[in-house]
């Protein structure tokens, strides 16, 4: 197949995205595909003048490694004069693929926006359509969907820019962005000073802010593949909360796959991983996000990724080596699944 791998653009998951693009894209290309790399922001003059030469089967064994901070994107933007989200090429190397494999991670990557764009162009992607990924995108919206649903999630309100900033939920909370993911952002607090920080550190990401209470419990996440719920991961830091950090930094963190739950407790997770895709409108594939509270054994839905990492670290991959499949199967099973929605077009 011919595959357009997208990452980079201009959320600050752009370092993860990247990532997740040049580890995509050799393991396609180590099964025989021919891959065109591109960033969606900055795109690539060279791939715009010749899209025939773009896509190759070359082996490339570089790797991108994730900074321990998230990138600085008002300077990205000034590096290309800040016009657009498309750089040269991006659109001609998309419709000249099979597929795209959407390898972005953020904002501008899974809030809809580049999906309804492929949709219109009639350019075939990964992972689910603009309303999914709108949906999945916004917690707020989220947590509606999830209470509508019967699925637990954790107590919260949200903030608005130029709202009153008063704590409704009480001390421990969590303050995060509405939308927005890796944790960028995201702080647990214990006071008022520290939730003033918070917000504004929150607010620096987006235009709405998300309290929730805090639940002291295990953390656990589990894939959803063609609507199907992959091996559950415990995910323990080993200090800290699972902050930007301790996500993409080999070693902060322990993850145990399959987690240690009994046969009762994983369904149990993973029976409410695909309620929860199904309630938000996905497609093709995501991750969701649980806990698990220490006082009353609660299990507790945080958010769904529409576009999960694929990096060294990243859940996904883990999960589908303890199914006994290789990382390039996992490249190839996401393209199979994502497909399936153009059957009936």
């Amino acid at each position: 197949m011919k595959i357009a791998v997208v990452c980079g653009g201009l959320s600050r998951e752009r370092d993860v995205s990247i990532s997740t693009g040049t580890c995509v894209a050799a393991a396609l290309r180590e099964r025989g595909h021919e891959v065109a790399l591109i960033d969606l922001f900055f795109g690539d003059e060279n791939m715009a003048s010749d899209v025939s030469g773009a896509f190759t089967s070359a082996n490339d064994s570089r790797r991108y490694a994730v900074k321990e901070t998230e990138p600085d994107i008002a300077a990205l933007k000034a590096g290309r004069g800040g016009r657009g989200l498309l750089g040269p090429g991006v659109l001609s190397i998309c419709s000249s693929a099979d597929i795209v494999f959407l390898a972005l991670h953020g904002a501008e990557g899974e809030n809809g926006k580049l999906q309804a764009y492929l949709d219109i162009c009639d350019i075939p992607y990964t992972g689910s359509g603009y309303l999914g990924s709108a949906i999945a995108m916004n917690k707020e919206l989220t947590k509606t969907l999830f209470s509508e649903a019967g699925i637990p999630t954790p107590p919260g309100v949200t903030l608005h820019r130029g709202d009153e900033r008063v704590n409704r939920v009480g001390y421990p909370c969590v303050v995060k962005p509405c939308s927005g993911g890796s944790s960028v952002g995201t702080n647990i607090v214990f006071d008022e000073a520290e939730f003033n920080e918070a917000l504004t550190q929150a607010f620096a990401c987006d235009e709405a802010v998300l309290v929730e209470k805090y639940i002291k419990g295990r953390e656990f996440t589990v894939g959803i593949m063609g609507g199907a719920a992959m091996p559950v991961i415990e995910i323990i830091p080993k200090t800290g909360f699972y902050d930007y950090k301790n996500k993409y930094q080999a070693g902060l963190t322990e993850e145990i796959c399959p987690a240690p739950l009994s046969e009762e407790e994983t369904k149990r997770v993973q029976r409410l991983a695909e309620r929860a895709f199904e309630a938000l409108h996905l497609e093709a594939y995501g991750r969701a996000d649980f806990l698990l509270d220490d006082a009353d054994g609660t299990l507790y839905c945080l958010e769904i990724n529409s576009l999960p990492g694929m990096t060294p670290t990243s859940l996904i991959p883990q999960m589908a080596a303890a199914q006994g499949k290789s990382y390039g199967e996992l490249c190839e099973e996401i393209i199979a699944v994502s497909l399936k929605k153009y059957e009936n077009d």
